[in-house]
């Protein structure tokens, strides 16, 4: 059979189980089958943002997150195609078990499961393709599981037994979500993505996408005139102003760095990526690759506690009852534990809040660094040689301002530890910017049958400040546009936000907008409010500790 005859073959549900049964890692979009197994390791922006999408539609997160150039790459990976609406499976990263496929076997769930869905059909008497690997005649049971469980996640019957307290606040959490947003079904889902796709080409038909250069130019300007008045400061011996002029400078850069690597400046991956590392790695000693594999999985899994890098910060952040459970994070390949340690922190978290915050960029070095020197990225592919760019930027960072400004141009000790201070947590309101905008926001899992762009909106929020502010949020205002449509340039990205309400009410998606100083009362009163969840749980197991007779008359009090 030809490649390209190959291509177009109709693959049913059952033989794309199978497949990634067997391993691969197949995902959809624009119902073709694509077999990312060969791209997994060239990926520029990480391995795991592909396998979250295994097995799923990811028509809409290809599409908002890639240029076109890289969307017509990736048809090289195409192995067949599907007809009809895709029903999404559970990736295995996220815990999904996928039965193999055994050729012209009676599979006696397939049949009620082929009824459920409005998928691909196919007949058994198709040619069989060279890409199926034999599979084994005897499958292992474990990766067994009733299909039905891999779809919706429906909400549990209001009257359950015996909920243990942390799964009763986790029912409560999603019932509450449910009611707030449209219905999951699969023909409300569908009607939402349409009118987002749609959205999307009447956004590139008015010119949003079009990088406004001269904005840029101003952005310079004022990168220029920061980093001057810190030199012109240190060299008077005024190390603390200095080193204020130097946070901002840092704060403002960042802004162009999250830019140029979401390609939204030229739309070219490489011309942008060459910008961000110039700005992240030699100008702000921060790693644009490590920044790019964690954030593309945070747009992918926004608010997810196991899966989102952006929320998982235990032992000193909690922003969800279910970090108590001492989650695996599939980001990170290790456990949370929530600890006594974790326990102490978390119950003082509102309080510690900002003063972590302000300390936020020194952890970002030891992330930087541990994904350079383990070679985190692609090793091979048109990103391999950015991870040696990015090690000289590194190096160059930390002679620029670890030894030419911080050791040569300051005579003392304390003033050095005065100008690092002062520089690092003048960067603070950075790291609360961006987690303003998540941080208050539904962490809840409603399960594969939800779409990208109502996903986007219920774990993403706007804040609304005045245009002559822009400067100082750097597009960090427009979260919830800038999820739906990563690669907008952010001057246009006010622009495109009037469109963007006027979609929620269509949809009838909730558009989450607070003042800054709402914002930031709601993130502080959500972190108050998981530390007092934590305070609760601390009682009841202590009361079941104390008296185990107690525990049954306990949970029957408190249900009351």
């Amino acid at each position: 059979m030809s490649s390209s005859n190959r291509k177009e073959t109709l693959l049913s549900r059952r033989q794309i189980e199978g497949l990634i049964a067997d391993g691969r890692k197949i995902i959809i979009v624009d119902n073709k089958v694509l077999k990312a197994d060969a791209w997994l390791k060239y990926h520029p922006g990480g391995d795991k943002a592909i396998m979250h999408m295994v097995g799923r539609d990811a028509t809409d997160e290809v599409s908002v997150l890639h240029s076109p150039e890289a969307r017509q790459r990736m048809k090289a990976f195409q192995i067949g195609r599907i007809e009809g609406q895709w029903k999404n499976f559970l990736p295995p990263i996220q815990g999904g078990m996928f039965k193999p496929y055994v050729e012209d076997a009676e599979d006696p769930e397939s049949g009620s499961e082929s009824e459920l869905t409005t998928t691909s059909r196919s007949s058994n008497s198709e040619p069989s393709s060279p890409l199926f690997d034999p599979v084994d005649k005897n499958p292992p049971t474990l990766r067994q599981r009733q299909p039905a469980l891999e779809v919706d996640v429906e909400p549990l019957p209001p009257q359950v037994p015996h909920l243990s307290h942390l799964d009763a606040l986790t029912h409560e959490e999603i019932s509450l979500t449910l009611s707030k947003y449209p219905s999951l079904s699969a023909s409300t889902q569908s009607k939402i993505v349409q009118k987002y796709r749609a959205l999307n080409t009447q956004i590139r038909a008015e010119g949003l996408y079009d990088c406004p250069y001269f904005s840029y130019l101003i952005e310079v300007v004022r990168y220029t005139f920061l980093f001057a008045t810190c030199l012109f400061a240190l060299h008077h011996g005024w190390y603390a102003t200095s080193g204020v002029f130097l946070g901002v400078f840092w704060h403002q850069l960042v802004f162009t760095a999250h830019d140029a690597g979401h390609m939204g400046i030229t739309h070219n991956f490489q011309v942008d990526t060459i910008i961000g590392i110039l700005i992240a790695d030699f100008l702000g000693g921060l790693s644009l690759g490590w920044w790019k594999r964690s954030h593309n999985v945070h747009h992918i899994v926004t608010n997810s506690p196991e899966h989102d890098p952006d929320i998982e910060h235990m032992p000193f952040f909690a922003v969800s009852h279910r970090f108590f459970d001492s989650l695996r994070s599939t980001y990170y390949d290790r456990i949370m534990t929530y600890d006594p340690f974790a326990h102490f922190v978390i119950r003082y978290q509102a309080w510690l809040y900002y003063p972590i915050l302000a300390l936020g960029r020194f952890n970002l070095y030891r992330l930087s660094w541990e994904y350079l020197l383990l070679g985190l990225g692609p090793r091979k592919g048109p990103a391999a040689w950015h991870r040696w760019f990015e090690i000289a930027g590194n190096v160059f960072f930390w002679y620029w301002f670890g030894y030419q400004l911080v050791y040569r141009s300051i005579p003392t000790m304390s003033s050095r530890l005065i100008f690092i201070l002062v520089s690092h947590m003048v960067t603070g309101p950075l790291h609360v910017q961006i987690t303003l905008s998540h941080f208050a926001m539904s962490t809840a899992d409603l399960g594969v049958g939800e779409s990208f762009p109502q996903r986007m909106l219920r774990t993403t929020m706007d804040v609304d400040c005045p245009p002559w502010l822009d400067f100082f949020h750097g597009g960090l205002q427009f979260q919830a546009v800038h999820h739906l449509y990563p690669r907008i340039p952010r001057h246009n990205l006010r622009r495109t936000q009037k469109l963007v309400r006027a979609f929620c009410e269509e949809v009838e998606i909730p558009y989450a907008l607070f003042g800054f100083v709402d914002g930031n009362r709601e993130v502080v009163g959500k972190l108050g409010e998981v530390a007092r969840q934590a305070a609760i749980l601390r009682e009841c197991q202590r009361t079941v500790a104390s008296d185990p007779f107690s525990h049954h008359h306990h949970h029957h009090h408190s249900s009351e």
